[in-house]
Formats: structure tokens, C-alpha cells, sequence
């Protein structure tokens, strides 16, 4: 869905699925999380070059979970699906799409959380690089580190960014924190859900 407010969009789809995960019992919908996933979409267009390596990647995957949706109803009855066929740790499985959306997520929180903590004039490019360096780095290789950090230097300002999202420093800051805080207890579902069943998050 296109929108001249993307964060507000994102913001309000964790807020959505923060309330699912903190019920008891949570079922959560596959389509609900890639629905809320394909929103960052919007975000990565407008940081394209330098969001380029995980753009590529993170739209095959929220595709995939997407596609799953329409047999399969929830995210635990995928894993659990994945791991009778023995193919849940295999290269473009269902449950390894989303171990890497999930990985997303967690850099836009820290990305997020810098940004809400500097001022306006603090640098956009170095907010990105320790996000990408704190989730991604230790799963990608020299090379595409190295590629990673070019990319960051093609960053927009911060300003710029403000106005390509429609949004005020005042106004991002809210829905950047109320992603932040949406989204940490969907991150934790999903590592929950990973470590109940044996598999671990760091693979």
C-alpha cells in the first residue's frame, strides 16, 4: 500500500501485532506479519542505495512468508511444517525467511533507537552503519561488509529524509518509539518461538 506517511503505517501494524504476541496464547497470522513486514518496503525505496543488500533479500522473503499465507495459518504451524520436512534450516525455507525478516526488524529498532536518541543535526550514515554492524555484520562476509559500509556514505541527510517521509523531527520521533517499543515483543515471539523448538536464532 502506498502512503505519503510510511512510518505511521508501520507504526500502527506492530502496534497490531505487539497486542497479538502479549495475549495469551498467541496465534500469530502469517499474512498479518508479511503484511506488516511489506511496509518497510516504502522505507527502503527511499534508502535505496544504501539499503540495496538487504532490499533485494527482504522483499524475496516477506514474498515467500506472503505466498505461505495462503495455505498455512499461522507462523508456528509453518515452523512446525518446516521442521516435519526436515527443511527448516535449509536455504529458502519458510522458517529461514523468517529468522531474516526478523533480523530486519531488529536493525530498523536499532536504527529507530539512534535516531530518537541524537539530535537533528547527528548523522544519519552513522546511525545505519551501527545498526547494520550490531544485526547483520556478524552474518555477512568481508566482502559484503565492505559493500555494506560504501553504501552507507550515499546516505541522505537526515533532514532529507524527514521530508521524504513527511515527517517532522518531533513527529518521527513518536512513531519511530512506538515501533520500537511495537516491535520488541514480536522480535521476542519469533526467538521464542525458534528456541522452543530446538533451533536456535544465530544460524
Amino acid at each position: 500500500m502506498a502512503t505519503d506517511k510510511p512510518l505511521r503505517l508501520v507504526a500502527d501494524a506492530f502496534k497490531e501485532l505487539a497486542a497479538i504476541v502479549s495475549s495469551p496464547n498467541p496465534k500469530v497470522s502469517i499474512k498479518q506479519y508479511s503484511d506488516a513486514c511489506s511496509l518497510f518496503t516504502n522505507l527502503f525505496g527511499i534508502l535505496e542505495t544504501a539499503f540495496r543488500f538487504a532490499k533485494i533479500d527482504y522483499l524475496a522473503k516477506v514474498n515467500d512468508l506472503a505466498k505461505a499465507s495462503s495455505s498455512i495459518s499461522t507462523l508456528q504451524l509453518m515452523v512446525d511444517i518446516d521442521i516435519n520436512s526436515g527443511c527448516e534450516m535449509k536455504k529458502d525455507s519458510h522458517t529461514r525467511c523468517l529468522l531474516w525478516t526478523k533480523r530486519v526488524l531488529e536493525m530498523v529498532r536499532v536504527l529507530f533507537e539512534e535516531i530518537i536518541a541524537t539530535n537533528a543535526d547527528s548523522s544519519l550514515k552513522d546511525a545505519a552503519f551501527k545498526a547494520y554492524n550490531q544485526v547483520f555484520a556478524n552474518y555477512h562476509g568481508q566482502v559484503l561488509q565492505a559493500s555494506a559500509a560504501t553504501a552507507m556514505d550515499s546516505l541522505a541527510s537526515r533532514s532529507t529524509l524527514l521530508l521524504m517521509i513527511n515527517e517532522t523531527e518531533e513527529t518521527a520521533k513518536i512513531y519511530m518509539q512506538s515501533y520500537v517499543t511495537a516491535s520488541k515483543p514480536v522480535t521476542k515471539y519469533v526467538d521464542d518461538l525458534f528456541l522452543s523448538k530446538n533451533l536456535g536464532i544465530d544460524w
